[in-house]
């Protein structure tokens, strides 16, 4: 038996934010309805279309030319990243926990500014952690091209039309100097995301079964994808229909307490004795929690919610079937809606 690991995605498994979102609204007028378009642009050329040498999360580098045309610097983007992180309830706890436990590590598609503000937040070792790396002020920008872009943006807005995107992106934009950060910036998404628990497995010298990886959205496909057939666990947290469709186990929680227990028999134990947990967790959660060797700290707190707030509808687990795999997506994106918002929620 190797040496076991933990990784999570970041926004949506540890927090409520969508950084890039928000730093769109922020700063680019129409910001909002903009980052939605390029994000659903983003679906179906990740998903949909499947375009080589293009991966999940690009959105990322898409709106970066946009986001220096409205003054957004280095600075700018560490201070709101630092003034605007919102934690899912017990996030910090569990980043505590599982760092007590085992080797455990962040994988995201976030701007390194935003990993930054998280690790400052929770203690989290911002060396444990992979994400977008971000420099923009490397790239300047004329007088000409600010205002080029802002006439972009306006079209983008306008007609959310794919041939018009494509475009944009990937014929005008090339043509312009600050086209440059499209081509240099390199989102961890989607197969990013599976090389960097390639290269923690290498460093590690652990085995792909030995890891436990917690993800929520599109950027997350190819590693849950990896977790799942290499025998490791591939869970789902308030996952949209992306992260469902690889996941094994599914969490439907307003809080992050049953990744901690997962996390925590996991590492004691491996997959199948978590799995043989989340069947007798379905049938009777109380019962199993106190039937299996979990920590004593993670039992209280879970008899705590079940005592005060009850665990129907903010507090499931489940293996993923054929069977009950339309209703777990419909209540975890119901609940994704919830916890992050309408808009946030809908997003890949």
């Amino acid at each position: 038996m190797g040496r076991k690991f933990f990784v999570s995605d970041c926004e949506g498994p540890i927090s409520t934010n969508d950084n890039a979102f928000e730093l769109s609204g922020h700063f680019i007028d129409d910001g909002e309805t903009f980052f939605e378009i390029v994000s659903k642009y983003d679906d179906i050329l990740a998903d949909e279309l499947k375009r080589p040498g293009y991966n999940a999360g690009g959105t990322l580098k898409l709106i970066l030319p946009f986001l220096k045309a409205y003054g957004a610097t280095n600075q700018i983007i560490k201070d709101f990243s630092e003034e605007n992180v919102l934690l899912i309830p017990g996030a910090a706890e569990t980043l505590r926990f599982v760092c007590s436990i085992m080797p455990s590590f962040i994988v995201s598609t976030s701007y390194q500014q935003y990993i930054g503000a998280i690790c400052d937040l929770t203690d989290f070792p911002y060396e444990n952690t992979y994400s977008t790396k971000l420099d923009i002020e490397k790239y300047p920008l004329t007088g000409v091209e600010k205002k080029k872009l802002m006439e972009l943006k306006n079209r983008i807005v306008e007609n959310p039309d794919f041939e018009n995107l494509d475009k944009i992106f990937w014929s005008e934009i090339p043509k312009m100097e600050i086209g440059r950060i499209i081509e240099d910036v390199n989102p961890v998404g989607g197969e990013g995301k599976k090389e960097a628990l390639e290269d923690i497995i290498s460093k590690l010298n652990s085995q792909s079964s030995d890891l436990i990886y917690v993800g929520d959205s599109i950027t997350d496909v190819q590693p849950l994808r990896f977790a799942r057939e290499e025998g490791g666990l591939a869970v789902s947290f308030n996952g949209n229909e992306y992260a469902i469709e690889e996941a094994e186990i599914v969490i439907i929680a307003d809080n992050t307490l049953l990744v901690s227990i997962i996390a925590d028999l996991f590492n004691k134990s491996g997959t199948e004795e978590v799995l043989e947990f989340i069947k007798s967790f379905t049938n009777d959660p109380t019962s199993a929690i106190h039937s299996y060797p979990i920590d004593p700290q993670l039992a209280l707190k879970f008899q705590e919610i079940v005592d005060s707030d009850g665990i129907d509808g903010y507090f499931k687990m489940d293996i993923l079937t054929e069977d009950n795999r339309e209703r777990l997506r419909e209540e975890s994106l119901q609940l994704r809606k919830k916890v992050r918002g309408e808009a946030i929620g809908g997003l890949g």
